[in-house]
């Protein structure tokens, strides 16, 4: 089950596993300070008027490192000592964060000895809460019973979902067979044989229906959906769907009506104003923390390639409104990469690449010289990766609504990073597509921040890199 909030979508059950997380974390420093005190009477009276800004900073900064390794994704596969890891990273990261709060306002410090008592049980809280979700979360408790109005092609693109994370928040009651619907791509035991859809839907207790017919030109059934509606039942397209539970836009089942009529794809001032002003101070504050990165970096590469070996790499890119811009970075191939003068993709394992060049690849820290085209306004922190000219006038002839991914500023990460890897191919651009599309139609500040944290455990567990 889904719920919207922000414009954004969210999985009840780890919408309920962040607040439980929050409830413990809050937890965590004051019985630790209760229990290293002797005195407990004087220790509660110590405690209710230290406990609520601290302790509500801690919890937040841990959440926020349990988030950025990945912990609130709903794709996480990692088991016991996976997670355990990922837990100790974002204790750490959460751990620093805290630091420069307490610093910065005096009414949030803790005391060191309840801190560094506090850190291992967070770790073991946040891993133990995990493994009580994953098998808790396996029950249809929070799933919501969907009948599917539709038995053919279009319903099909539900049928073959193949991940566990794509199908945790409902479940397939059955599918409906209309006329029109394509045969053989539902089997027969799971279509639903009813002449009353309302009295069915009503004995099996339907949460939700689908509407995923082959040819709604047919015999709509709008007195049944009708009837339906007004007993409860919600009724969502497929494509609607299809994006709710898989976090994409499927350009499989995608027509031009749905992007016209569907919410999103809105460009407030507002949230326009405030991504830009963040972009801006967060581009001058990681230009004083990595500068130190890029000096080395630049050192590096001269002493590989030599004194006169150009340090970065200036390419031609499409950006917002299909408008150019030269991207920067720093040079991780040979300066002969693509001597006939063709645009190549970047392969696994590619031969181009120098020494000094995988190394910044899978650390990222080829990316950082973006920082200038973020303070240019050319690109944003987070949107669509941006393709070079010669792939997209190609993508923009063989992939439907293509294009349309240039509607808001490219981005160093992006939506399509977190979820899907490496892209070097026409048929991962389409993938990526979909994902990029999905983060176009949700965009909003909030989005922006969440793609923005999550992103630390791409670098740091070099997801996607090449």
């Amino acid at each position: 089950m889904a719920i919207r909030i922000f414009r954004h979508y969210w999985q009840l059950p780890l919408a309920l596993l962040a607040l439980a997380e929050f409830i413990v974390l809050c937890s965590i420093p004051v019985l630790v300070r209760l229990f290293l005190v002797p005195d407990s009477a004087a220790a509660l009276a110590a405690t209710v008027s230290w406990t609520w800004p601290s302790a509500l900073a801690f919890a937040l900064s841990m959440l926020l490192g349990m988030v950025a390794m990945g912990l609130h994704n709903s794709r996480q596969r990692s088991r016991l000592l996976g997670l355990t890891g990922r837990a100790a990273l974002g204790t750490l990261g959460g751990a620093v964060l805290f630091a420069i709060l307490s610093r910065l306002f005096a009414n949030l410090e803790m005391e060191q000895r309840v801190l560094l008592w506090s850190l291992p049980l967070v770790v073991v809280a946040c891993t133990l809460l995990r493994v009580f979700f994953d098998w808790w979360v396996d029950d249809n408790l929070f799933k919501r019973r969907v009948l599917v109005y539709g038995a053919g092609r279009m319903a099909g693109t539900i049928a073959t979902l193949r991940r566990r994370s794509d199908r945790r928040g409902f479940a397939v009651v059955g599918y409906f067979s209309a006329e029109g619907d394509a045969e053989g791509e539902i089997p027969s035991d799971q279509k639903v044989n009813a002449t009353d859809l309302s009295l069915f839907c009503a004995d099996a207790q339907i949460d939700e229906i689908v509407v995923a017919m082959d040819d709604r030109r047919r015999r709509f059934p709008m007195d049944q959906l009708l009837e339906c509606r007004l007993d409860g039942i919600d009724i969502v397209d497929v494509v609607t769907f299809l994006e709710r539970e898989t976090g994409k836009v499927r350009l499989d089942v995608l027509n031009p009506s749905w992007m016209i009529f569907s919410e999103g794809f809105r460009r407030g001032r507002i949230n326009a104003t405030f991504e830009r002003l963040f972009d801006v101070v967060a581009s001058f504050l990681l230009l004083l923390v990595t500068l130190p990165f890029m000096v080395l970096t630049a050192i590096a590469i001269k002493l590989e390639d030599g004194l006169r070996a150009s340090l970065f790499y200036g390419q031609e890119r499409v950006g917002q409104y299909g408008k150019n811009f030269r991207v920067l970075k720093f040079r991780s191939m040979r300066e002969d990469a693509e001597r006939d003068g063709k645009a190549q993709w970047a392969q696994k394992n590619d031969s181009r690449v120098t020494k000094v060049g995988s190394f910044i690849r899978k650390t990222r820290i080829d990316e950082l010289p973006q920082i200038l085209n973020v303070l240019r306004g050319e690109m944003s922190f987070v949107g669509p990766r941006p393709e070079r000219p010669e792939f997209v006038a190609r993508l923009n002839e063989r992939i439907p609504f293509y294009r349309e991914r240039h509607t808001i500023k490219p981005g160093i990460t992006g939506w399509a990073q977190l979820c899907y890897p490496y892209g070097s191919s026409e048929q991962d651009a389409l993938e990526k597509l979909q994902y990029d599309l999905f983060y176009v139609k949700n965009h909003s500040l909030l989005f922006y921040l969440a793609v923005l944290v999550q992103t630390v455990e791409v670098i740091i567990m070099r997801k996607g890199s090449r």
